[in-house]
């Protein structure tokens, strides 16, 4: 970490929205990632998202952020000074953010469940 920078440590489920709401932009270099829900409640907050291209970042951030090759240095760095100094970019992918984060839902999710769930019953019976 920079000299004179310091980590929050874990930070509190209740407390990410108010950091998300609060931020200018969100930038997520994983190199390793799961789902990639902090991508996704970032958007879902309406913060402008670069995310790393590895994974299934790509697939959840989709239109709706930023992907850069998560070793690309100065591909970072031009994309985070570029968010940075242009509102009226960072308003259009704040609008972007929101739009893909409505894509994902609980009750989308239970819909997809379940179908998954139909088909493979009716598979097995006979």
């Amino acid at each position: 970490m920079p000299h004179g920078c310091t980590s929050p440590g874990r930070i509190a489920e209740e407390d990410k929205p108010w950091l998300y709401n609060g931020a200018s932009l969100f930038a997520f270099a994983s190199l390793y990632e799961g789902f990639g829900l902090p991508p996704l409640e970032a958007m879902a907050c309406g913060v402008p998202v670069l995310a790393a291209a590895a994974t299934s970042l790509p697939e959840i951030v989709g239109d709706g952020g930023i992907c850069l090759e998560p070793l690309a240095e100065e591909a970072w760095a031009n994309a985070l000074a570029r968010l940075w100094f242009s509102p009226g970019e960072r308003a259009m992918w704040r609008e972007r953010a929101l739009l893909q984060a409505a894509y994902f839902s609980w009750q989308r999710t239970a819909a997809a469940t379940l179908e998954v769930y139909q088909m493979a019953y009716h598979q097995r019976t006979p």
